[in-house]
Parts: C-alpha cells; structure tokens; sequence
C-alpha cells in the first residue's frame, strides 16, 4: 500500500497513512505491553482465571478495532486487547476486570476475558468457538428494524472457529439477510494444538466462504499496513451493502493458548517462516525504515506506555475487592424483572 502511494506521489495520502500506521502501531505496543503485565501478575498469583495473550496477533486486532466507528459493533475474543484499545476500551477495564475490582464493567462478576461495555457497542465475549457471530447478527438486524444505517459490525475468531456448527449458521443467516458483517479469522494454524490438516480439509478457510456465497480475502497478519488497508476495505465494503466479509489472516501466536500452556506442539519450522514473525517488531522495523520515528522516539512510546499501565494497576490495586455479601445478584440490566422482596 506504502509503495503504491509512493510511486504515485500522493502526499496526503502517504501522510494519512502514516499517522494510521503510528497509531496502530502504539496501540499494538499498548496491547502488547498490557498483556505482559497481565502475564507477570498471574505468575505472581495476582490474577485467578485464565490469561490469554495476543502476543503476535496485534496488527490484525489493531486494524479491526480502528477500522470501525462510533456506532459499529465489535465483538472481540480472547487475544484481542488491541482491538478492544482500538475501539476505546479504557485500559482501566481490563485491569478491573482480571484484577476482581468491583468498579471494573462487570462488577467483578465475571472472568477477565468476559468484559465489554455492549450500550457502546463493545459486546461481552460468550464463547470463543464461533458463538458471538450469532450475536452480532441479532444487533445489526435491530439495526435493521430500527432504521439506523450505515453501521457495520465485526467479530473474531480462530481458525478452530470455523468447524463449529455455530460458526455454519450464523454465517449462513448473515449472508442470506446480507448483513453488514466482517468476519475475521486469524489463522494462527493450530485449534489450541489441534494443527489445521486435522481440523479441515479444504486447501484453504476462503474456501468456506464461497460455500455461503460471501466474500472473502486473505492477508499477510504480521504485516501492519496489510492488515489496515483491508480491514478498511472490508468494513467499507459491508457497510456500503456488499453483504458479510470475511478476512483470513496468516500468523502465528507467539506464545501458548494461555499462560497455562507452553506450545510444545508448534513446529520449529512454522516459527521460523514468514508467519512466524513478531508483527510488533515488523512493525517497528518498517516506521524506522520509512523515517517515521527513530530510536530513542520508540523508547519513549514504550516508557509512556509501561507508564499508563503501571498507573492504572497501582490505582486498581488500592481499590477494595468486592463483598458479596452486599452484591446485588440479579442480572445487572434486568434489576426491574428480579422476583423476590423488595
């Protein structure tokens, strides 16, 4: 995309997209930094549930997250903090979240991953294994019947994903209705460590999309600009009409399913080929080549936010765990249905 800009001297253009690709860029290094603490808290006992990192997965969350707007749908999964940061999740949440603060979004109620703020358009994770497309179709058909247009919704998932009967009928019913529905999968080649000749037996996952009638691309998910460029092409795309998209990223997680697991059973040679590489060094490398930052302007977007982090751990850390004997356990947004004394 750079390149392409380039040979054709369009300097708003080349200026426009490298204000996106830095601010996707120090959201990636947010979200990888974040995830890092996350991971030494649970070493540390801090932490109670699973921790699931995004560690090579960030340029492809990153591009959803910006690539939607204020009104859109996103439903993020397990490795997506960049695109939950992306889209305005305050870091504040997270931490709450996986630390049991009861001022967290979900009132330390619920487990780490399972947080999102749905009257803005973040929705809470059900299930990793293909259940939230479901979701997401019910709320861009309210779209629908309440006449509000131009919104475009989007969820993630992996690879394991797409062998679900969950994932076949929703699918199915977002491209008869022609939703508004960017599906992203982020092939990362193993289902926990079920390895993709196992699970499937199509040459490709874009060979599933044609099978629904919708469309489908694949990308390079360690490159960046690759990932930005048709993230806003496939968001465009659902919203201007064209019915569901579905974009297949290439990469790898570098590191296992949870912080529980070593990924003993990745092979060496996945590591060490082209979608084995670290997208937030990739990253890094193609701002200093273009003279974008340098060195020492890197350093200090990673000082800054280490900062931000640390500030926001330390706050959550002084706040009072919650009581359950004062919690309220009726469902939060049906308080008015609860049975019982008043």
């Amino acid at each position: 995309m750079l390149e392409t800009l380039l040979n054709q001297g369009a300097v708003d253009e080349v200026s426009s997209f490298r204000e996106g690709y830095v601010k996707a860029y120090r959201i990636m290094l947010l979200a990888r930094l974040l995830d890092d603490k996350f991971a030494s808290l649970y070493r540390m006992g801090k932490i109670h549930g699973g921790v699931f990192l995004g560690r090579g997965q960030e340029a492809l969350s990153a591009a959803v997250g910006l690539a939607l707007r204020r009104g859109d749908i996103f439903a993020p999964l397990i490795r997506d903090a960049a695109g939950r940061l992306a889209f305005g999740e305050p870091i504040l949440d997270a931490v709450r979240t996986y630390l049991g603060s009861p001022l967290g979004p979900m009132r330390a109620r619920d487990g780490n991953i399972h947080r999102g703020r749905p009257r803005e358009g973040l929705f809470v994770m059900i299930s990793h294994l293909g259940a939230m497309i479901s979701v997401v179709n019910g709320a861009l058909l309210a779209h629908r019947l309440k006449g509000i247009t131009g919104t475009a919704g989007a969820t993630c998932l992996g690879d394991g994903a797409t062998s679900t009967g969950s994932f076949h009928e929703a699918v199915n019913q977002a491209a008869v209705e022609k939703l508004p529905l960017v599906l992203v999968v982020a092939n990362n080649y193993y289902a926990y460590s079920t390895p993709n000749e196992r699970q499937f037996a199509c040459q490709s996952l874009l060979d599933k999309a044609i099978g629904y009638g919708i469309e489908a691309q694949a990308v390079d998910g360690t490159d960046l600009g690759a990932c930005l460029e048709i993230m806003r092409e496939a968001v465009s795309k659902a919203r201007s009409g064209y019915g569901p998209q579905m974009i297949v990223a290439r990469l790898l997680r570098l590191c296992g399913h949870g912080e529980h697991d070593d990924a003993g059973y990745v092979e060496a040679n996945l590591k060490t080929s082209l979608v084995g590489r670290d997208c937030l060094k990739v990253a890094e490398a193609q701002i200093i080549e273009n003279n974008w930052a340098d060195g020492p302007t890197l350093a200090v977007w990673r000082s800054e936010a280490t900062q931000r982090i640390e500030e926001a751990v330390a706050k959550v850390q002084r706040e009072p765990g919650p009581d359950p004997y004062k919690e309220d356990w009726c469902a939060l947004a049906s308080r008015h249905l609860r049975e019982g004394p008043s």
